[in-house]
């Protein structure tokens, strides 16, 4: 694949200040696009920018402050995305939330709804207004990061990872509503090696991997390459799926465990 396949597309990234989100933004801006990363903290925002502009490319860089689970802000973002750059080629709902561990018949209302604010209806806010603003007419690539967790069962993070498997149901039914003019596609990773969940990994990466076919845990890397595949046109004939990127996981014969 030509490194610069996305040349002159306009993405606009939620949770792009760190982690995926920014790995995302890298792999994007060195293939040539004009990146928005969007999160909820300016001074984090400002240091993805200046790390943005340090990677080789000629394309803008754009950041706005916004919630993921907000739907008035989601539309400001693409406002200010139109007004700036005239398009959005493409979108990726990165941002998540998890403020609940627990069992799912101990977890309260407000924790829940605000799983599902970013995690489950964010996606839908901003894929409309992306789709209202410009891929209605001009077409597009929805990438949507969701996890491998929301194919399995998980003794402490069930209600995110339901929502999760309601963002890979969602996936599939956007690739039908908005087909053919945008594709829809979606990405589940397993464990990444991240900052966000060096308190996961950190103390038992050889445990964890021991069991792996591919003996290692994931990298931001492995995530931005396949969402740079998805946004270009190496997947044209490809829409409503999801790319498991779990370093073999879920292929794992039952009962064994890393």
């Amino acid at each position: 694949m030509s490194t610069r396949t996305l040349d002159g597309r306009v993405a606009v990234i939620t949770g792009g200040s760190r982690g995926i989100g920014l790995g995302i933004a890298a792999a994007y801006r060195a293939a040539g696009a004009h990146v928005v990363i969007a999160a909820r903290k300016a001074p984090g925002l400002a240091e993805a920018r200046a790390h943005l502009l340090g990677i080789e490319g000629d394309g803008e860089i754009h950041t706005v402050v916004a919630n993921a689970g907000e739907p008035d802000q989601a539309e400001a973002c693409v406002d200010t995305t139109m007004s700036r750059l005239g398009r959005v080629d493409i979108l990726v709902n990165n941002a998540a939330t998890n403020p609940y561990h627990g069992d799912l018949l101990d977890l309260d209302l407000p924790r829940a709804e605000k799983t599902v604010r970013v995690n489950q209806y964010g996606m839908v806010a901003w894929t409309r207004c992306a789709w209202r603003a410009s891929m209605a007419e001009h077409g597009g690539a929805v990438i949507n990061i969701a996890s491998v967790g929301g194919l399995v069962v998980d003794p402490h993070i069930g209600y995110y990872n339901a929502t999760k498997a309601a963002m890979l149901h969602m996936t599939r039914q956007l690739a039908y509503e908005l087909g053919p003019r945008a594709r829809v596609n979606a990405i589940a990773p397993g464990l990444i090696k991240t900052e966000l969940a060096r308190a996961v990994w950190e103390a038992r990466e050889d445990i964890l991997t021991a069991a792996l076919p591919m003996r290692r845990l994931g990298t931001v890397e492995d995530v931005a390459n396949a969402a740079l595949f998805l946004a270009s046109d190496a997947s044209s004939w490809m829409t409503g799926q999801t790319l498991v990127l779990d370093g073999g996981a879920t292929a794992l014969p039952i009962g064994v465990a890393g």
